[in-house]
């Protein structure tokens, strides 16, 4: 399916109607990935009776650049610049995509997001640009970008309340640095004082960039946790 031009993989259980007033999660994979990489993520959370959305980042996926190796090589000078053009394409497209979703039946007031890695820097990005996202959760990302431009998260922590945030890094990662994720939550822990319950941080210490698959699980199930938490309607019981 394509939402607002966006290639999408939606996934849910039982009707599409209901999943869809119940929350709505849209899922970021990582760099050089595709929506169907995070498949199964997105099942954990239809199963927890959300609508997940997985949409292939600008310039991967489906639509993925020619270059696509070239740009994102470790000798192109010019790679970090190319990493966030994408991260800020992508979440551009963030409002677009959920005006589209809400168009097809989706709650307004039940809309998330979460991503992974490159997913994760979209995550924060996209929170800043769309008041609409009530819940979010970014795994191995950073809200800190490497270079000194205006729209990084991490200069805007006033904007960020009172959307209910969980970050998630591996202590041992040397792509995606923990450290700025853990200061940046430190310095929303007073924004967040009236509703402490929104904000939480949580770093695996024996796990690098690739978790390790048990850490990863736990990572998942915790994120699916905290969306159906703050966004879901309850289920309707059986008869």
């Amino acid at each position: 399916m394509s939402l607002a031009g966006a290639p999408a993989l939606a996934v849910h259980q039982g009707s599409r109607e209901e999943a869809l007033r119940r929350g709505v999660v849209l899922f970021f994979h990582g760099l050089g990935g595709f929506k169907e990489v995070n498949e199964r993520e997105l099942g954990v959370f239809a199963e927890r009776g959300l609508f997940a959305v997985g949409i292939d980042v600008v310039g991967q996926g489906e639509r993925r650049y020619p270059d696509f190796d070239a740009r994102f090589a470790h000798g192109n000078p010019r790679m970090e610049e190319e990493f966030l053009q994408v991260v800020q394409a992508t979440a551009n497209e963030v409002p677009a995509v959920l005006d589209a979703l809400v168009s097809l039946g989706a709650h307004p007031e039940r809309l998330g997001i979460a991503g992974v890695s490159q997913g994760g820097f979209i995550t924060y990005r996209a929170l800043l640009l769309d008041r609409r996202l009530r819940a979010a959760v970014a795994l191995l990302g950073s809200p800190e970008w490497a270079l000194a431009l205006p729209e990084s998260p991490h200069l805007h922590a006033e904007r960020f309340f009172p959307v209910a945030l969980f970050s998630q890094t591996a202590g041992q990662d040397d792509v995606v640095h923990p450290g700025p994720a853990r200061s940046f939550h430190e310095r929303l822990a007073p924004l967040y004082a009236q509703a402490p319950e929104r904000l939480r941080y949580r770093e695996f210490p024996l796990s690098g960039h690739m978790m390790r698959p048990e850490d990863w699980e736990e990572a998942i199930r915790d994120a699916a946790d905290w969306l159906v938490r703050f966004l879901a309607m309850p289920r309707a019981p059986p008869g």
